[in-house]
């Protein structure tokens, strides 16, 4: 059994690993093998959700996150052929959800559909004995979740648990920065850029108009422009997007 000092000392690794690595597949083996420490055997990660959302208020086609696993070839084909998500078995996460969701407390919840039980089951008979499923935080319509899964079961603490969120959360920023979240969308003016930022601070085109000491007539231009140049019709819409780009700063 990995004792507590042990995890600590390999999730400190994992984290200086994580920051000196820029290939994905390389950031794969790390976390598989940190996940080997609890006894996880195989992981999953990508988007929970598609972009359809999002992509309907934007005419650009926007980038999407890897979807990346090494679950048995066995389970994978059989998902395939049944026409399941390839990272299921899993449950419906809400996108705000922050608690991890552990297989096995899932499957006893009275909430769970008697199809998700059967995935479940057919996952177990197919190497996939119990996990848990992260919810992580998204962008562009990205809804991603991480999975860890073990193939004999031995259960997974809220200790292990823990230790296996924080780094999921550390190789999902890894992951993003390798996503070029710009790619196909045409870039802004610096006063463009300034117009939506206030957008999102819920500013009218008066109020941008006195800020930044021109009118409101040059501030309705400016965000048509970028209405225009990304394919939206709003202009919450537009500053959604220059938050999700990482253009402007994200409002709380």
């Amino acid at each position: 059994m990995t004792t507590e000092w042990e995890a600590e000392s390999a999730l400190g690794i994992f984290f200086r690993q994580m920051r000196e690595e820029k290939s994905v597949d390389q950031m794969v083996e790390k976390i598989s093998a940190f996940a080997r420490i609890f006894k996880c055997s195989s992981i999953a990660y990508g988007p929970e959700t598609s972009v359809q959302n999002m992509q309907s208020k934007c005419k650009i086609k926007l980038p999407i996150l890897p979807t990346l696993l090494t679950y048995p070839k066995e389970w994978q084909e059989h998902c395939v052929k049944n026409g399941y998500d390839r990272l299921a078995p899993k449950l419906r996460m809400g996108h705000s959800q922050s608690c991890p969701l552990v297989w096995d407390h899932a499957y006893k919840d009275p909430n769970t559909t008697d199809r998700e039980r059967r995935i479940f089951d057919e996952a177990k008979e197919l190497g996939l004995a119990t996990g848990v499923t992260i919810q992580l935080p998204g962008r562009l319509g990205n809804f991603p979740t991480m999975s860890f899964v073990q193939s004999e079961r031995s259960g997974l603490s809220k200790t292990a648990v823990w230790y296996l969120k924080s780094a999921a959360h550390v190789f999902h920023e890894q992951v993003e920065e390798c996503v070029d979240w710009k790619a196909g969308f045409p870039s802004l003016t610096a006063r463009e850029t300034e117009c939506i930022g206030w957008v999102a601070k819920e500013k009218t085109s008066w109020e941008i108009a006195f800020i930044l000491g021109i009118t409101s007539h040059a501030v309705d231009f400016h965000i048509k422009n970028v209405l225009k140049k990304w394919g939206v019709e709003s202009r919450k819409d537009a500053a959604m997007l220059a938050e999700h780009l990482g253009l402007i700063e994200p409002q709380f």
